[in-house]
């Protein structure tokens, strides 16, 4: 989601190959561009003929050898972007580097050698880069002379870029509001407030991503348990084709679930995986990353967001589009990955983007038409001189306090509450001396209006990409002798902290994954750090055993080795990490179990692979769950042991959940490339498999 991080695909390094190899990423490399043969008026004249011929052929078999596993040998794009076509010209169309009107060549180049190859970004030699630079342009119509490519060059700095006459016919200017059919408002239907307010007992349906408001990720069903869940046998499973990373987490409700994938959303029979409807969204601006968690659901709108910024609103019957409006930029890098929270006529959101140094922002839009009602800056203090937690000696662009995961709700007291991401840039902290507010913190929001109520800051002046990315589950524990009202909260960083929601402090801090030199900031002298840059907990978080009390959740083991750039640039919709991060050879994941009131380890489960799949409680006393092996897996809640194993043919990184339909318990499991960067030889096809005893 990064040389890198989370969630990249096509910009995101999540996207890469895990293989070593170079990965010119659509994204990081971000789409490049068909240039013009003509100079620039105002520039020199070094539009015509900037590289030679020579270093074209060169360029095609370095190509092929470090990138075309990625990007297609043609340049079609394959589990990456394509680099070329309108799409790949439309990222690099909006304003350049920080200060300047227009990207130029250099920008260009600066992106390819700080973000290639996958965990190992400027390892190449220099004339590589150039070479395969070299060819990607001619290979977008830009014509061969006699001067060959320079890095570094006086001309790379000032030829902008400009597009042939194919690619001048970009995508029209995106429209905000998009009218969607006219019969498909729709008239009635669930689940209405009243069912999303007790979702947490609901003995039938999964309404929400992490279950309910609370995000608990606990089922109160038992019909499968520890003593027959190894009878459990694959129902049947639905393949919904698609580009980009499958991550999507399925809900029910009534009888049909409904999941997505980068550009499409489905309706699937509950009981059987036939396909109800099918909706296909087609991109009107620049899409930053590929992929998307899924939706919410009220009164007969299925609600979503897209990797080009748009919020949109479907008729859960039939599919209809409602309406669609633009609620995030893409030109600048947001995009919008996780699944909305719907409160009574509120659709809450926010974009996704930290490493592409946005401002984050939590938005509130009405469900009936999309209209904005409410926005919270994440991180005002970014974007305002003066500020205490932000300081700017180098007069850099600042931002981050992005939002990719779910947002928990206290409906009684009417208060939302959310994980606010890294800073950015991502790793020369002291180029932002302060506490960076309100970046890596639980912040309490009203529902209603969006004001502040409180914050609590986990993870100050961030150099490690330690996103706080997770708010949940909301629950009533005892701890030292009385009631508390409790919320859990975890990151990258990969600690487990339970918060008393009422006095704000931290009752207990629980190491989920290897801690190693975590105090130690992050410079230009390289370090090694556990978490890594990929590490902790991702965009799955802890469930609640209710009768158990035990918080369940997966995490990465991987360390990175960091170091921080001595200069920054700033580049529209383009990394911005300010450094470089190389992953250790070796990784492992956990699921670790925890007794809610007091912290403490109850047993711990260790696999080969990261952990980065859902993970769901129920009344049963078992845990569902998967490994990036595709093993979907069963554990006895109470002790870890393994219950069932069954293998899905892909990594399994999305969501896991369980719900009845007449009479009869189901299992969902999602199967398939998570992204490129999370699997291995076999990363399956996308996939929904059901589970039941027989």
């Amino acid at each position: 989601m990064k040389t890198l991080r989370k969630e990249l695909s096509s910009q995101h390094p999540s996207s890469y190959s895990s293989h070593a190899r170079t990965c010119l990423i659509g994204g990081a490399l971000a789409a490049l561009v068909c240039l013009t043969t003509a100079p620039a008026l105002g520039h020199e004249s070094h539009a015509q003929g900037i590289f030679t011929a020579r270093q074209a052929a060169q360029g095609q078999e370095l190509y092929a050898a470090h990138c075309a596993s990625c990007h297609g040998t043609q340049l079609e794009g394959a589990v990456a972007g394509a680099l070329k076509g309108q799409a790949f010209a439309s990222s690099w169309t909006n304003a350049g580097s920080w200060g300047t009107s227009k990207m130029t060549v250099d920008d260009l180049d600066f992106v390819i050698r700080h973000n290639m190859p996958r965990n190992a970004p400027g390892s190449l030699d220099s004339k590589t880069y150039t070479d395969i630079l070299a060819y990607v342009l001619q290979q977008n119509g830009y014509t061969a002379g006699s001067e060959p490519l320079m890095a570094g060059s006086r001309a790379m700095k000032k030829t902008p870029l400009r597009f042939t006459a194919a690619a001048a016919q970009a995508m029209p200017a995106p429209p905000q509001r998009i009218q969607g059919e006219p019969d498909a408002v729709p008239r009635g239907g669930g689940p209405t407030q009243q069912q999303l307010d007790n979702a947490a007992a609901s003995t039938r349906d999964w309404l929400y991503q992490t279950h309910d408001y609370d995000g608990s990720r606990y089922a109160p069903l038992s019909q499968i348990n520890v003593e027959n869940a190894g009878k459990l046998r694959a129902v049947c499973a639905f393949q919904t084709g698609g580009k980009g990373a499958y991550q999507t987490h399925p809900i029910e409700y009534r009888g049909t679930i409904y999941i997505t994938t980068l550009n499409m959303t489905f309706a699937l029979d509950a009981s059987n995986c036939r396909p109800k409807w099918k909706y296909t969204w087609t991109p009107r601006a620049h899409e930053v990353w590929n992929r998307n968690r899924g939706v919410a659901i009220k009164d007969g709108y299925v609600v979503r967001g897209t990797s080009d910024g748009y919020l949109l609103a479907l008729n859960a019957a039939t599919g209809k589009l409602v309406w669609a409006v633009r609620a995030a930029d893409s030109s600048v890098g947001q995009t919008f990955t996780m699944a909305p929270l719907i409160y009574r006529n509120l659709v809450i959101i926010g974009p996704a983007g930290s490493e592409n140094g946005i401002s984050g922002w939590v938005g509130a839009f009405r469900l009936k038409d999309g209209s904005p009602v409410w926005t919270f800056h994440t991180v005002p203090g970014a974007t305002r001189k003066g500020s205490k937690t932000w300081g700017n000696p180098h007069g850099i662009k600042l931002g981050g306090g992005a939002v990719w995961t779910p947002f928990t709700l206290d409906t009684r007291r009417g208060i939302l509450f959310v994980a606010v991401t890294n800073p950015a840039p991502d790793l020369p902290a002291k180029m932002r001396p302060g506490a960076n507010l309100y970046t890596n913190s639980v912040i309490a929001l009203d529902i209603h209006t969006g004001k502040l109520l409180w914050y609590r800051q986990m993870v100050p002046n961030d150099s490690h990409d330690w996103d706080l990315t997770q708010v949940s589950p909301l629950f009533r524990a005892r701890v030292d002798g009385r009631m508390q009202d409790l919320l859990t909260t975890v990151g990258k960083d990969g600690i487990l902290r339970t918060l008393n929601r009422r006095n704000h402090k931290v009752l207990y801090a629980t190491p989920v994954t290897t801690l190693k030199n975590t105090k130690l900031p992050v410079t230009s002298e390289p370090v090694t750090v556990c978490p890594g840059v990929l590490g902790g907990v991702e965009w799955n978080g802890p469930a609640l055993s209710r009768p158990l009390n035990m918080l369940y959740v997966n995490a990465v083991d991987w360390c990175s080795t960091f170091s921080a750039s001595h200069a920054v640039r700033y580049i529209p919709s383009k990394l911005y990490m300010g450094g470089n991060t190389v992953f250790e050879k070796s990784s492992q994941g956990w699921l670790t179990a925890i007794h809610a009131s007091t912290g403490k380890v109850a047993w711990k489960y260790r696999s080969d692979r990261p952990m980065v799949s859902a993970v769901t409680a129920t009344q049963g006393n078992v845990l569902f769950t998967g490994d990036l092996d595709g093993n979907f897996l069963v554990f006895d809640a109470r002790n870890g042991k393994i219950l069932y194993r069954f293998n899905t043919g892909g990594s399994i990184g999305g969501g896991v959940m369980t719900y009845a339909d007449h009479g009869k318990q189901y299992v969902a499991v999602t199967s398939g490339t998570p992204s490129a960067f999370w699997v291995n030889q076999y990363p399956g096809a996308p996939t929904l498999f059901l589970f039941a005893l027989p």
